[in-house]
């Protein structure tokens, strides 16, 4: 893939999940070139933060023109102080990638080696070791991206083929030369948003494959309970001005076209009224967790896209200080690398990452209770009642796992504290928020795969296997490929592990 200027998040999937390899158009090096030029004439006799000052607050003090270069290193080295789990590889690669993106604008007066370098770790799958904790997400993820920037002047760590060794090795392994600072490559690749937007475009990018598993799985427990279809209706849905849950109701039409199962209300409770009894035996409407989908995930969706809108904006726009204006030939001071757009996003993404989770457990319960369900034995037990125990074990997994997300959904936005001798009075832990959104939503891939086992050995007791929808039986044979039909009790965990993995790649 040849980058000019505009990347999008469908870009960023192919370079990060498909591992496709990316090439830099002449114009962006021209381009990257002539901001490095700019600048190093234009910073000549003039003050310019982080140029021939220090840095933060210490930036009332003046930098020898003999130490502006050493300067950049010592920033570099003494910011390079994260702790914690290291990120994963898929989210180093997009915070590398969001790096080279954002420089390459033309507003950051870097060497155009820092692109070219960055362009090969990428392309060369070189992880730099970055680390969970230590940005707060003001002056961008100052701590985080430093430890890019340590690796890009050749030193730290990296992860390779599967090892982690030290960046010297691994360079003089693969014939890669360090940058050397030329004017202010330290601060350019510091001051960003590079790691909170990347790690956000990889919790986008689950969020939307969480919505297309719930709907999936919404739509099988729909089939289960024969339920009607006339909460799902365009008719219905139309009368409610929400673009996500028209949509998420058009895609469960979609899934259940073809099921033998699902019921129309004319067929059997709008006709032959006087004949019905007095007392109902079926159920007139399902509750909530069946037949309020649509309204639910709707939010979800809505949400998503929204903050798959910002996060496009941030990885397309210069986010550090101070930003180089060519067409005004002039340097402007200011705090685009604040991170409150991504943080906000982040918290609102791990909020209905979480709901997402409850409706899951909800419907888990559903399933489990067989006083609710009035159809399935209890914890879809296929066993001997009393002395095998079916689904019951998992179900605590699930309750504590969702319990987990919803403390977690509570916000880092409102978190700010003062740091960096007040310089930074008011921070926006984005990077913090990523992170915790991860987890969010990794917890709902676990209590979807013990509601996907449980939905599969309801079918299985109910022998709908032939009348589900030709979705629901491609999701029940796959599943089926992992784990068996069990009525006796088997130690679950290997099971779990190779369902998620399955509903991670579906």
């Amino acid at each position: 893939m040849k980058i000019n200027k505009f990347l999008g998040l469908k870009d960023f999937q192919k370079i990060i999940i498909e591992n496709e390899n990316i090439e830099l158009d002449d114009a962006l090096l021209t381009r990257v070139n002539a901001s490095f030029q700019f600048l190093k004439e234009f910073s000549t006799n003039k003050v310019i933060y982080g140029v021939n000052t220090g840095f933060g607050p210490m930036a009332q003090f003046k930098i020898n023109d003999e130490d502006k270069h050493q300067l950049q290193y010592n920033l570099i080295r003494s910011h390079s102080s994260g702790i914690g789990n290291p990120l994963p590889a898929a989210e180093v690669k997009a915070c590398m990638l969001a790096r080279l993106n954002t420089l390459s604008l033309g507003n950051s007066g870097v060497h155009v080696s820092v692109i070219n370098l960055l362009k090969e770790l990428i392309n060369r799958n070189i992880t730099p070791l970055i680390f969970e904790h230590g940005g707060v997400g003001a002056s961008g993820d100052l701590v985080q991206l430093a430890h890019l920037a340590l690796v890009l002047i050749g030193e730290g760590e990296v992860f390779y083929k599967g090892e982690r060794r030290s960046t010297k090795e691994v360079f003089d392994t693969e014939g890669l030369e360090p940058v050397k600072v030329e004017i202010r490559e330290g601060l350019a690749l510091m001051n960003g948003t590079s790691v909170m937007s990347g790690i956000g475009i990889v919790n986008a990018c689950k969020t939307n494959q969480l919505i297309d598993i719930s709907i999936k799985l919404s739509c099988a427990i729909n089939e289960i309970v024969q339920a009607y279809d006339d909460h799902l209706s365009e008719a219905l849905n139309g009368t409610k001005k929400h673009y996500g849950q028209q949509k998420i109701a058009e895609r469960m039409r979609a899934h259940l076209s073809d099921s033998k199962l699902i019921r129309k209300r004319e067929d059997h409770l709008y006709t032959h009224f006087e004949e019905q009894e007095k007392v109902f035996k079926d159920k007139v409407q399902e509750y909530y967790s069946l037949r309020c989908v649509p309204q639910i995930l709707g939010p979800v969706l809505d949400t998503l896209e929204y903050t798959e809108k910002v996060l496009e904006n941030e990885i397309n726009s210069a986010n550090d200080n101070p930003i180089i204006n060519m067409e005004d030939q002039h340097v402007y001071h200011g705090g685009n690398f604040h991170g409150d757009y991504i943080s906000l996003e982040m918290d609102k993404l791990k909020l209905v990452a979480a709901k997402l989770t409850m409706l899951a457990e909800r419907q888990l319960n559903y399933l489990l209770n067989s006083k609710i369900n009035e159809i399935l034995p209890p914890f879809v037990n296929l066993g001997k009642l009393g002395f095998n125990f079916g689904m019951q074990g998992v179900q605590f997994t699930a309750t504590s796992t969702t319990a987990e997300s919803q403390m977690l959904s509570n916000p880092m936005y409102v978190h700010s504290i003062p740091n960096n001798n007040d310089n930074q009075d008011i921070v926006s832990m984005g990077t913090n928020a990523a992170v915790i959104c991860r987890k969010v939503i990794e917890n709902a891939f676990e209590v979807l795969t013990i509601e996907a086992i449980t939905i599969i050995q309801a079918i299985e007791y109910l022998g709908f296997q032939d009348k589900v929808s030709s979705s629901t039986k491609t999701l029940y044979d796959e599943i089926r490929k992992i784990i068996p039909a069990f009525s006796d009790d088997m130690v679950m965990y290997p099971y779990l592990e190779e369902v998620k993995k399955y509903l991670k790649t579906m």
